[in-house]
């Protein structure tokens, strides 16, 4: 028992600096996947943000919106940065890699635990970009005590185990890896039909259901809540549930299917 689990600690630890060192030496993708909560980012502040907040507090406020924005923004961050890994493992498994490793004495799920601590690491560093451009814009979290702060920390890295799990399962049942960038999108086109830019009660009657059962939304006004030190009501729970659902659901989907294809 304890050889078994030496050994899948160590070839996890093995395909975790694998994944990590393709991730430094082709940065362009991630770069690129980073680049779109940044523009949006500074689109929503700087182009709309008076227009929105008058929309919102009735009267214009750029800070406010920076505040209310923010959030949202570092959620879409991680939808973002887990398409790199739906690509990866599609490509890991259409270019013949896995087949060679199929021949090696390695520990068979290590393949997938080193694609999403990979992914979870690039998730949470990320965010930390994401979040040092919004102070630099105005952003403040006045309010937040640290336990708020360790909670707020605690649920984005749930986030991120939840999303890297599902964009795995996606990967691997892409034929290529233009697929599984297309076929992961949605993880990043939900926010932007969250409560994100807008409260879910400004939009319209047929709309908001769309809003509001999805994982993002409670996500979303969870870590504001936490961020801002104000009520979070019953979308703690919500956005815990939906990431534990999330993440057993990407599990056992992922797993699945790679077994399928080990044969």
């Amino acid at each position: 028992m304890s050889s078994t689990l030496t050994l899948a600690v160590r070839d996890s630890s093995t395909m975790l600096r694998r994944n990590l060192l393709h991730a430094r030496r082709y940065p362009s993708m991630t770069l690129n996947l980073l680049l779109t909560p940044v523009m949006l980012l500074l689109l929503f502040v700087f182009v709309f943000g008076d227009v929105m907040s008058a929309g919102i507090g009735g009267r214009p406020d750029r800070s406010a919106y920076i505040a209310y924005v923010v959030p949202g923004l570092l959620l879409m961050t991680i939808g973002s940065t887990v398409i790199g890994t739906a690509v990866a493992v599609s490509t890991d498994m259409t270019e013949g890699i896995i087949a060679r490793f199929r021949t090696m004495a390695i520990h068979r799920p290590s393949v997938l635990v080193g694609h999403v601590v990979g992914s979870v690491l690039q998730s949470v560093a990320s965010v930390v970009l994401v979040g040092a451009v919004g102070v630099a814009i105005g952003f403040r979290s006045s309010g937040a005590t640290a336990l708020e702060w360790l909670a707020a920390f605690g649920l984005l890295a749930l986030f991120a185990l939840a999303l890297t799990w599902i964009a795995v399962g996606m990967g691997l049942v892409s034929p290529n890896a233009e697929a599984a960038g297309n076929n992961a999108m949605p993880l990043i086109l939900l926010p932007l039909l969250s409560s994100a830019f807008t409260p879910v009660d400004s939009m319209p009657g047929w709309f908001r259901p769309i809003a509001e059962y999805q994982p993002f939304t409670p996500a979303i006004e969870t870590l504001r809540g936490l961020l801002l030190g104000t009520g979070i009501g019953h979308n703690g729970w919500l956005a815990v549930a939906w990431c534990l659902g999330l993440t057993v659901l990407g599990y056992f989907w992922a797993t699945s299917k790679f077994n399928r294809h080990q044969g």
